[in-house]
Order: C-alpha cells, then structure tokens, then sequence
C-alpha cells in the first residue's frame, strides 16, 4: 500500500517539481540503506563500524599470507609466553590422545562370507601383528618414538601449528618385520621454494593444479635455523601409477579451498597474549611488595644521595640513583630523617575475577569449558557434568577426526603390506576396493570420559544397556577405555578361580 504523501511534500511539488522529485529519492535511497542487515550489522553510518577494517580476502589471503606470523606467536605462546595456552593444548592432547588410540578391527565379516570363530580370529591375528608394529619405534622414520608417540606429537602439531604432514616411506630395517615407516613434517617445512615464489599454482608449499592439490615442497632442513641449505623436494600428494597418497595433510579446514591449516590458538593470540603480560605484571608487583623495604627520608641530607648506602647493596655502583630492594632492607640517608614505607597495594583483589572473566571468554573460542580449562571444579554435580559434555563433545570430535586422517590411514598402508607379504590371509585383498574397505574397517579406542561421580556414571550405563539404547562394548570403551570382549574373557577366568578356590576352602574335591 503506497504511504501517503504530507501536505508538505505536496506543497513542495506544486511550488518546485525538481525539488520534490530530489526528496522522493533521497528517502527512497534512505529506505534501502535502512533495510535488511544494512539497518544491524551492514550498517556503515553507526560510530561502532566507522574505522573498523572489515575486508575479507581469499584463503590465500587471509590465511596462507599470514600463517608464519600465526605459527610463531602460536609456538611462542606454547612454549611458555601464556600458561593458559599450553594448558589449553596440553589438556586436549591428554583427552583426545591420551597414551595412543588403539586398533579395534571391526571387519565385515558377513560380506567376507566369515563365520563369527573364523571373524574372531583373523582379528585376534591382526590385532597381534599390528601392535607388534606399533609399539616398536622402528615405525617411526626418525625411529625415536612408536605408533601412539607419535599419534601424541602429530597432534600437539597440528594444534599448535596449524597442520602437520605425515610420509610413509618404505625403508627396510634389520630384524624388524615390516618396512612402512611413519615419518612427522614439521608444519614450517612445507613452504614455497624462492625459485618458485612466482608461481601463482604454489601458495605456501602447497601445489594445486586444476582445483585439487597434486603436490607438496618440503624444505630438508627446517627454514630459518643455522642448517638451512634451501633444498626442496617436490612431493607428489598421490602415486601416479598406483595412486597412492603418499602425503598425510593434518588439518581442519575452515573455508572451501583452504590448503593450509590454522592455529588453534590463532583466534586468541592477542587476549593471550595480553593476559600474559597482565600475569606477569601482577605478579611482579607482588613479589615487590612482599620484599618490605623502609626508606629514611631526610628533609635536608648530609650527604650525598646514595653516598651513605654501601656500594655493596646497589645495583650499580656507577649510578647513585640506583639501590638494591632486599628483604627486610633499611636503606640508610643520613640524620634528621623520617620513615616511610612503599605499599603498592598487592595483591589486587580484583585480580582473580577478571583474570577468570577472561579466560572464560578464552575457553568459549577454543571449545573447552571454563572449569577444564583451569582445572578447578567448584560448582554443583549438575553444572560441572554439563562443562564436561559440553568440552567432550569436541574432544569426541577431535578424536574422530584424528582416527580417520592418521591412524586409519597408517593402518591402511600396514596392513597392505602385511597382506602382500602374507603375515595377514585376506582373499581378494588386491582385487576389489570394496572387498578391501571390508577387511581395513575398524574403530579406534581413546582415554574414556571424566566421570565425577562414578557411581551415577555406572547407573546411567547400566540404564542405557538394560534399555538397549547401548551395547555393553560401547560402554565400556566409553566409560573405562576398555575391551568388552577381553573384559569378557578374563571375568570368566575369574569366576573359575573363585569357583575353585571357593571349594578348597569349604573341603570339597
């Protein structure tokens, strides 16, 4: 329904046309701008958004172009410029890690046309060859840790790097079974070589070729350190013959077309960065004022400043300015003086709240609960449950994601050569894609939940299975990290060694 015109507009058009036809589309003009999202967050008039640099690039730009300033304020941070930081990535390792996520084969035995007995035992044989592979640090190229070392390593990498790159050579070793090896690449090791720093298909090391990624450049030696020699070789991301991947890329992807990964810690570097050096003030003004000085003030000193004060208690003895505070030191001036002592007023009781106020904000960015974060649990069963769901649905995710990207890959490629070298007996391995999707299927264990009150956590699981909404398996992976089946089996040899042992005490054959 068009508004309807006042009587000054209409006084307007019949005194000066031009004129009103002017005011008729400027408020048309306002009416648009005011519209939609240009009225909230388009708005380009307010105050809040004048100034404010809301330009967005490609990946490339916003990402690619800043990742080494990204990586090493990252590094910085875990390595000691921020607590918080390395908690916060240290207590995700700890929970979707822990000590390593273990192999559960899970085949299709029913499409393989097994029997239950026959399914059981091939994964009793492969669960046996793969953890003598996996727990010998001959896997590792650098042979310094084993299977579930590294799965730790490549993941506090990829947290705090962005990503990290995974080869899997062949190099035979002396006495051990098999030759895949597992060797880690630093996230800063990818980069593009200067004789290809024109080429607009290489953005960060990262070769791209029609829309996909064909190829990777790794650097022999770390670019920047002392041994840098600016070697590069150039990686192809898939076998040309066999189509093999031939390099593992551990990164989450947060836009299409990104081809490197970010920090954890990038969306917080600064408020992390910044509470560091608050931390670091408070507790400097803290150990000064627990070092209880007196200083005599003097209305008209005798002596020099700093002449009555031994030049074994100064700084520098070069500077009469400067004095050396200790506990309990009284610096001395000289006669006619008074006393006064310097409170700087610690600690700041104001300290602690806003630190937590901050952290809470922190903890929101990076998917971890305030309480998990500092590791302190005060409040009701209720709320403290609600913080560990909440952060364990994406340590969950995490996990998830890990599994599939490295161990399952890992464990692909073993178990291709423990078939072709007849360690594992699986018909039409080699023939069929799908029939050997059947054989590598499997699920990958971690370190259970955090249980505060165990005795409900149990109730709870017991419900679940009595109501079959979960199996007694699923729940004893998720509540203690454990094996159902191997569970199984040991309490029925316990049983039977009760059962004995019940009948030697009570006299019985």
């Amino acid at each position: 329904m068009p508004k309807e015109v006042s009587v000054i507009d209409r006084l307007i058009a019949y005194t000066s046309p031009n004129r009103a036809l002017r005011r008729a589309l400027s408020r048309t003009a306002i009416n648009i701008v005011n519209s939609g999202y240009s009225q909230y967050g388009a708005n380009t008039r307010k105050k809040l958004f004048k100034g404010r640099d809301s330009v967005t690039g490609s990946p490339k730009e916003d990402i690619n172009d800043n990742l080494d300033t990204l990586r090493s304020r990252s590094k910085s941070l875990f390595m000691g410029g921020a607590n918080i930081a390395t908690g916060a990535v240290k207590t995700t390792r700890t929970n979707v890690i822990g000590s390593g996520l273990t192999l559960k084969p899970t085949i299709d035995h029913e499409f393989l046309k097994m029997t239950d007995d026959e399914a059981d035992r091939w994964k009793q044989n492969v669960t046996r060859e793969f953890e003598y592979y996996a727990s010998s640090v001959n896997c590792d190229r650098f042979r310094a840790n084993n299977f579930y070392e590294l799965q730790q390593l490549a993941f506090i990498s990829q947290l705090v790097s962005g990503d990290v790159f995974v080869l899997l050579p062949f190099r035979p070793r002396v006495g051990f079974l098999y030759d895949l090896r597992i060797q880690l690449v630093e996230a800063d090791r990818v980069c593009t070589p200067l004789d290809k720093s024109g080429d607009s298909n290489i953005s960060q090391g990262v070769e791209t070729r029609h829309g996909e990624i064909v190829a990777y450049h790794i650097s022999n030696r770390f670019p920047g350190s002392e041994d840098d020699t600016g070697v590069f070789r150039r990686i192809s991301a898939f076998g040309s013959r066999t189509g093999r991947r031939n390099v593992l890329h551990l990164m989450e992807s947060e836009r299409p077309d990104q081809t490197r990964g970010v920090p954890i810690l990038a969306p917080v570097i600064e408020s992390l960065q910044m509470l560091g050096e608050y931390t670091r003030a408070e507790l400097t003004a803290a150990v000064v004022s627990g070092i209880f000085t007196i200083f005599l003030k003097t209305e008209m000193p005798t002596v020099g400043l700093g002449q009555s004060m031994p030049l074994s208690e100064q700084i520098d003895a070069d500077n009469d300015y400067t004095y050396e505070a200790g506990h309990g030191n009284i610096v001395q001036l000289g006669p006619g003086e008074s006393i006064e002592t310097a409170s700087p007023g610690r600690p700041n009781v104001a300290f602690d709240p806003f630190v937590n106020s901050i952290l809470r904000q922190i903890g929101s960015a990076l998917g971890i609960a305030y309480e998990v974060v500092i590791m302190h649990f005060s409040a009701s069963y209720s709320a403290s449950r609600a913080a560990l769901l909440e952060t364990w649905k994406m340590f969950k995710m995490r996990r998830g994601w890990f599994a599939r990207r490295f161990c399952q890959q890992v464990y692909e490629e073993w178990m291709t050569e423990a078939v072709a070298k007849g360690r594992v007996y699986a018909p039409g391995f080699f023939d069929d894609p799908i029939v050997k999707a059947a054989y590598c299927k499997a699920e990958w264990h971690g370190p259970a939940q955090g249980q505060i009150d165990p005795l409900r956590e149990a109730r709870a699981a017991q419900l679940r299975i009595d109501s079959e909404i979960s199996t007694r398996e699923r729940e004893a992976a998720e509540i203690t990290g454990t094996d159902y089946n191997v569970n199984h089996r040991q309490r029925i040899k316990e049983t039977e060694n009760q059962s004995e042992l019940n009948k030697i005490l009570e006299g019985g054959p």
